[in-house]
């Protein structure tokens, strides 16, 4: 079981941290690539079933979420208008095509990011992962 409390970080090599990051988003073990990150949608193993680096340390809390929103938003608004303003759909075509684009690329994002992030904590040893 995995020891919450905080303690100092013991001097390491450092971790590579855009190989980490992209094992992340690939929802893959940050540390040996080859072990699922995820156990479901977004629930996050307690360990690699391949190198038994342990989990449970992440925080990524509503960071996944804000950062999907933030992408999502920046990218489906100025589509929204372009596709307006050039077209003219109907209102409820319009609806109906970017509701469920907004819901796809959400779906799509939100397990990836997550991945990512706590790759990233990984990397950056934060909340207990570099502890031994």
């Amino acid at each position: 079981m995995c020891d919450t409390t905080p303690q100092a970080a013991p001097q390491a090599d450092e971790r590579p941290l855009w190989p980490s990051v992209w094992k992340g988003w690939r929802r893959r073990c940050p540390n040996c690539g080859q072990g699922p990150l995820m156990k479901g949608y977004l629930t996050v193993r307690d360990h690699c079933p391949v190198c038994r680096e342990e989990y449970c340390h992440h925080r990524a809390d509503d960071g996944p979420a804000y950062l999907t929103i933030l992408i999502v938003g920046h990218l489906m608004a100025p589509l929204l208008l372009v596709v307006f303003t050039t077209w003219r759909p109907e209102p409820l075509v319009l609806f109906t095509i970017f509701g469920l684009g907004t819901v796809a690329l959400s779906l799509y994002l939100l397990p990836r990011l997550k991945g990512a992030i706590v790759a990233l904590q990984w990397a950056r040893m934060m909340h207990g992962f570099g502890t031994d």
